[in-house]
């Protein structure tokens, strides 16, 4: 259904699997060269020749070893991953679109540092209007929605951090000081989720200074010392804020709370249900257990797109949930989707693209917009260059963060930079320069990049249902987007068992030259999601820590493309065949 208007987008904005649209990818780059340097000989026209005169010879001489140079270093890169093709369904990682490219060349030539206004005059308002067009994509409004691009989704991760940390410490300070003038005792838990209504009221009330409230602070002060005094008023010991976060998050959570000063044990995992999604019980019982330790929630991180497999959390059911509490007990807790890469699947909704997902999937996708922050990287399923995440907010109250003084940067007149609001302070204007010619162009609806996003979905599909027939031992995990993973077991078999031949079979794969998969093994955060494998084909759990599965992404656009698809499904049957043939002859000898 979704085949024809996304195999049209990709022949129009892709280079083509072996380069069909190279010459106009040619004719493009020619241009923007052309415009580049008419833009720097017509600049300053009075301006003398850079470097005075230039010896006869000097271009000769180190021209020959620039162009001998670059190369060698061209041809050093052909040893690369061709990460491009479609036989390279391993990681999430896939060809560029022309878009993509070209924004980013074009960009990359002017050098822009949206750090600041005085330093990317045009690039920082290119970053505004492409934030608008991804949050409009994710549920958020447009005109109100704030946010930048940051180098990935790492970086984007944090920056939800440091916002909800600025938030809960406001609330949690104001808390404090009221409980130490009044001799109230302090609920922290309460007081870190009161809501800047009732903050606002609350300090105007007890008229409470600046000054006053830094004092009071973690952040802004001695955190040791804010903690006792929280404990004193508290009359038990107060030990942090928690993370509340599903198993199947992403490295860059455990890196936060280190980063951050919380420690390991303030990372809380959320247990995931039998389809690899975060389990709506287990994630009120840690808030039970977090309000019965007075330990506020920094944040309640979701998962739209798990890296290991692509699974989509309940987000409406989990925010549902939330807003209950919301209404009855007050509680305002973060919440935070980190979409890094099942962040563009949201614009297969509200058309024809939406029937590639299951009910369930479209329901949770469609309540990003119900969240406080979002993460989401251009860089995997916009089809940008490295390096391009970026962090979006619905509106500038929950974009607030931190202040911190760099005069030489305050230029009043050119407008507010981003400098003093992101972690990171040179960047480059690339990435949004890439993700808005995507938008301009490709469009990020459900008849442009969602329609894209569907036939990934498609393939992913029709490549389960090519390997189920041909391969009986063949097992797949329940799946939400474009990442299929399976493990190879025969009825009855033990668990450790099947490893091995998974094992086996992916070793075959790392030596042959025609297809790259991974592998990934589901812990013990998964075992609602084992069990169910497990019972499909009467496995048998034993001493194994976990269970290994082939993964394979299905992001590649050319698998849109039917001819591709008759012609690699196949040959990759014949490749899995042909490794556990092999598998079997291995463990004979």
């Amino acid at each position: 259904m979704t085949a024809d208007p996304a195999r049209e987008l990709v022949r129009a904005y892709f280079p083509g699997a072996r380069s069909e649209n190279g010459g106009r990818l040619r004719s493009e780059m020619d241009a923007i060269l052309d415009h580049w340097f008419r833009w720097r000989s017509g600049r300053f026209e009075d301006s003398a020749p850079a470097g005075g005169p230039v010896a006869a010879d000097a271009p000769a001489r180190h021209g020959d070893r620039l162009g001998s140079r670059l190369l060698e270093l061209c041809d050093a890169l052909t040893a690369e991953t061709p990460t491009f093709s479609p036989r390279y369904i391993a990681h999430m990682k896939a060809d560029l679109s022309l878009p993509g490219l070209l924004g980013w060349f074009a960009a990359m030539l002017h050098n822009p540092n949206n750090s600041s206004r005085d330093a990317s005059r045009v690039g920082s308002v290119i970053e505004t209007e492409a934030i608008g067009a991804l949050a409009d994509m994710l549920g958020y409004d447009p005109l109100r929605a704030q946010g930048h691009f940051t180098s990935g989704g790492t970086v984007a991760n944090f920056e939800a951090v440091w916002r909800a940390r600025y938030r809960l410490d406001h609330w949690l300070a104001l808390a404090l000081h009221i409980a130490e003038t009044t001799g109230e005792t302090l609920d922290p838990f309460a007081a870190a989720h009161m809501g800047w209504e009732r903050f606002r009221a609350l300090r105007t009330a007890h008229a409470v200074s600046d000054d006053v409230l830094k004092s009071c602070s973690a952040a802004a002060s001695n955190p040791g010392d804010v903690w006792r005094r929280i404990s004193r008023s508290s009359g038990r010991d107060y030990r942090g804020p928690v993370m509340l976060a599903p198993g199947n998050r992403h490295y860059s959570w455990s890196k936060s709370a280190n980063i951050f000063g919380l420690g390991a044990e303030a990372m809380w995992s959320v247990a995931l249900d039998a389809r690899g999604r975060l389990d709506l019980a287990d994630f009120e019982r840690l808030v039970d257990r977090a309000q019965a330790e007075g330990r506020p929630i920094l944040m309640a991180v979701a998962v739209a797109g798990a890296t290991e497999t692509g699974a989509v959390d309940p987000l409406d059911r989990l925010y549902d949930r939330m807003d209950q509490w919301r209404a009855e007990r007050g509680w305002r807790i973060w919440r935070h989707v980190d979409a890094a890469y099942g962040g563009f699947l949201r614009g297969m909704l509200d058309g024809p693209s939406e029937a590639a997902l299951a009910p369930e999937t479209a329901d949770a996708l469609r309540a990003m917009g119900r969240s406080d922050s979002i993460t989401i990287d251009p860089h995997k399923l916009g089809y940008v260059p490295y390096a391009c995440g970026a962090f979006l907010t619905p509106d500038a109250e929950h974009y607030a963060v931190s202040a911190f003084d760099a005069p030489y940067l305050d230029r009043p007149e050119l407008g507010d930079g981003k400098w003093s609001s992101t972690l990171e302070g040179s960047r480059s204007a690339a990435g949004a320069a890439a993700t808005w010619l995507t938008a301009q162009t490709l469009g990020f609806a459900a008849d442009g990049l969602g329609s894209l996003m569907a036939a990934t979905v498609e393939a992913r599909q029709a490549f389960e249902a090519v390997v189920r027939e041909a391969v009986p031992e063949a097992r797949f995990l329940p799946a939400d987007s474009n990442i299929a993973c399976f493990s190879l077991a025969r009825p009855g078999e033990a668990l450790s068992l099947s490893n091995a031949r998974t094992q086996a079979v992916f070793d075959y794969f790392q030596r042959s030259p025609h297809f790259a998969v991974s592998k990934t093994t589901l812990g013990a955060d998964n075992a609602a999601l084992i069990a169910g494998v497990l019972v499909g084909h009467d496995g048998r759990p034993d001493e194994a820590a976990g269970m290994l599965v082939i993964r394979c992404v299905f992001m590649n656009p050319y698998w849109s493309e039917p001819s591709v698809t008759q012609a690699l499904s196949p040959r990759f049957v014949g490749e899995l065949r042909a490794a556990l043939i092999d598998a079997e002859l291995a463990r004979a000898a």
